[in-house]
């Protein structure tokens, strides 16, 4: 959670005029997060989970995102070169909506056919 803890601005990577939304796998992953916190930093991960949630649109997984995760899944395994499955489906949001992923793990999404990132 880079931008809770202020290590990526978010301001330089995204602009008023971008239309931002977040994937329901993102969500999973932030609201884990949530729930690992040790107990003195939960409130705070908590806070700004719960306003990011009521301030971005969920992206969800419907059957377009499904059909481009399965040719992210087939791709990666003909090429032999694994990605963690989160990625995979956090991929296959953005291409299926038309979308660039704004990330600060450029290796867990660099080289996905169809897949355009903005890395922090």
């Amino acid at each position: 959670m880079a931008a809770e803890r202020g290590a990526a601005s978010l301001d330089e990577l995204i602009s008023d005029d971008d239309d931002v939304t977040i994937s329901v796998v993102t969500v999973a992953e932030l609201l884990v997060g949530v729930e690992l916190a040790h107990r003195r930093r939960r409130p705070k991960r908590a806070t700004f989970v719960e306003l990011a949630l009521i301030t971005l649109p969920v992206e969800d997984y419907d059957l377009p995102v499904a059909r481009v995760h399965a040719a992210l899944l087939a791709s990666v395994r003909r090429a032999g070169c694994p990605r963690g499955a989160h990625d995979l489906l956090i991929a296959a949001t953005a291409i299926a909506r038309g979308r660039i992923l704004v990330t600060a793990d450029r290796v867990g999404f660099e080289g996905l056919p169809g897949l355009s990132i903005r890395a922090a």
